[in-house]
């Protein structure tokens, strides 16, 4: 078995050439094609439980490892801005969906991203459910007026430091990821699934790419140039069918309300909360999410909570 890849049996560990990366993906089922987005710190294989009810439910499944991370790979000064990692999920439904629009789940910096590919490439979509993360301009708009919000957001801060948060991690042997899931979600208890995660990031340059998606979110200097007039176009508005889903421990739910003007009226903008979850809320409760992915995908929805 190769590094970084687990044995598992409800999907298959594939390959595909996208841009200038080297990317695995999971690839289980048939039927109109779902594409799950994982975020930070995490990886393809916390989308286990919604693979498994997907294929039965009777769609395809298509998860990758985003350029970062193991076995996902990388030249040697690949970018790690917004604008590459959309231009990524554009080649990969263009190469394994044959250009169609797909279903889009994205979670934390899945999310970010799939809000990305939303705003500037609105035909590859037929509709999205994003997890855990508004809008990254409410984001920006809550985090200029709100101190409560900053000190939640502390590691994008932290992580504009050069060389130093790489260290720390590395030095700690994962630990300071670890702290990461616990203060996000308290009560997740699937120390295994972490274990392998940071044990993933801990290899090659898993920690300095990741941290650098959070430099390029920032700092020019780490984002693509020649990506300039895609990444210009990330912020449009939304009018591709959105739902968002967020746990109701996850202080980042106080922004969802605040960002219904970043959508137009053909979006059917809408947010619920899922009890009993944080952060990593399609983990924590698998059988709530799945079941909000299975309606809104299959076109029944509900109005907004109260």
């Amino acid at each position: 078995m190769q590094a970084g890849l687990k044995s598992i049996d409800y999907a298959r560990h594939e390959f595909i050439d996208v841009n200038d990366a080297r990317y695995c993906y999971l690839d289980a089922g048939s039927g109109p094609m779902v594409l799950l987005v994982h975020g930070y710190p995490d990886n393809a294989y916390s989308w286990e439980h919604q693979i498994r009810f997907l294929t039965n439910a009777g769609y395809r499944t298509v998860v990758p490892f985003t350029r970062g991370y193991s076995p996902t790979t990388t030249r040697p000064g690949a970018y790690f801005d917004r604008a590459t990692l959309v231009s990524d999920l554009v080649a990969i439904i263009d190469q394994l969906n044959e250009g169609k629009a797909v279903y889009l789940v994205g979670q934390d910096w899945g999310a970010a991203i799939s809000y990305g590919l939303l705003g500037a490439c609105p035909d590859k979509v037929r509709k999205a459910m994003l997890l855990a993360v508004p809008h990254p301009v409410e984001i920006n708009r809550t985090l200029r007026r709100s101190p409560r919000h900053c000190i939640r957001s502390f590691h994008w801060f932290a992580f504009q430091l050069p060389w130093l948060p790489e260290r720390l991690i590395r030095w700690s042997r994962g630990g300071f990821l670890r702290f990461l899931w616990r203060i996000w979600s308290p009560h997740f208890t699937d120390h295994q699934h972490v274990a392998q995660v940071v044990q993933a990031m801990l290899r090659g340059r898993g920690i300095e790419d990741t941290l650098a998606y959070y430099r390029a979110a920032i700092q020019r200097s780490f984002r693509d140039p020649g990506l300039a007039q895609l990444f210009h176009r990330l912020n449009d508005p939304i009018r591709v069918p959105t739902r968002i889903l967020c746990g109701h421990q996850d202080m980042r739910k106080e922004m969802l309300p605040r960002a219904q003007d970043l959508f137009e009226p053909g979006a059917q903008y809408q947010w619920k909360l899922i009890e009993n979850a944080g952060h990593f809320l399609h983990r924590e409760q698998p059988d709530l999410v799945n079941a909000e992915i299975a309606r809104w995908i299959g076109g029944s929805s509900e109005g907004n909570p109260d």
